[in-house]
């Protein structure tokens, strides 16, 4: 049975397009798949597995020499379970920069495209064969698309994502907006999780000048909740970082409506940081970004020192 999975703090993406890969797998490529987590589903994704009656994947730490698996979401290792080169890896579907580090047994298939999400790279590769897809595996493929997107506000936004997020619309006679704004409102209830699992929630490790970043950002439309707990916020992230092998924590704390990122900046090197990268002024504890909405567009291609 091969394995599907994405990233570590599994978010839409990393959730839905397992289950999407792992229907295609089984049922159109007739090699048995399942799906598998590597860890809790945020609140968004959890979401997504009630309202489209999706189970939750097992949730697994780890992989064996004796597993077969296929990556989705992600190419980066330290990413993925700490045996990942253990295992018999045959496949990697992607849409982040080619990280390295990852070894195989053989030549396997490798498709990472410059598109916004995993699950309108699946929608290609499908081709089709999606007209069999269960409602659920649509429907989650259309939440990824509009969760990736920020429905079509992120940069990182192509024709191509949004024709094949109408597509899946219509076809399933789902109105965009209020999905969408589903969505955002379960990213952005956030009440039950400690200061140091929202600083880990959606991050990235990232080296700048010598300094190990973790970049971690919070989509939100309700930006206040967050705000209000930024004290506690800045007090954990000397924690969290000497617990992850960091220097530093950078938390951008992304308002979807209003197209905007809130850096908390709880010393210097961070002030140093935001107006170096974003040629910012920084005055306080805070700083907007204007249209800033993707790490991976935005902010990590900014970042200096």
């Amino acid at each position: 049975m091969i394995k599907v999975f994405g990233h570590k703090a599994p978010d839409t993406d990393s959730t839905g397009s397992p289950i999407a890969w792992a229907w295609y797998l089984t049922e159109v490529r007739g090699t048995p798949a399942t799906p598998v987590l590597l860890g809790e589903p945020n609140t968004e994704a959890a979401f997504v597995l009630r309202h489209w009656n999706l189970p939750k994947p097992q949730i697994i730490a780890d992989v064996t020499a004796a597993d077969t698996v296929v990556i989705v979401d992600t190419n980066n290792p330290q990413e993925l379970p700490p045996s990942i080169n253990e295992a018999n890896v045959t496949g990697i579907i992607d849409h982040h920069m080619l990280v390295g580090g990852l070894k195989t047994r053989a030549p396997i298939e490798i498709t990472i495209r410059p598109l916004a999400c995993t699950a309108t790279i699946l929608h290609d590769l499908m081709g089709a064969d999606i007209a069999r897809a269960p409602r659920g595996v649509k429907g989650a493929m259309l939440s990824c698309i509009l969760s990736d997107t920020l429905e079509f506000r992120s940069p990182t936004t192509t024709p191509h994502d949004r024709a094949v997020a109408e597509s899946l619309a219509a076809d399933l006679g789902v109105a965009i907006p209020e999905l969408a704004a589903a969505l955002f409102e379960a990213k952005s209830d956030v009440s039950e999780y400690s200061d140091a699992a929202l600083l880990r929630m959606d991050s990235k490790e990232f080296e700048i000048a010598g300094k190990q970043l973790r970049i971690s950002v919070l989509e939100t439309t309700a930006p206040k909740v967050l705000l209000d707990r930024k004290a506690s916020l800045m007090a954990s992230m000397a924690e969290v970082a000497r617990e992850d092998g960091a220097d530093q924590v950078l938390l951008f704390i992304i308002d979807i409506l209003r197209e905007e990122a809130t850096l908390l900046v709880p010393n210097e090197l961070v002030k140093r940081l935001a107006e170096a990268s974003f040629g910012a002024t920084v005055t306080g504890d805070t700083v907007v970004l204007p249209g800033i909405l993707s790490r991976k567009k935005q902010i990590i291609p900014s970042l200096k020192l």
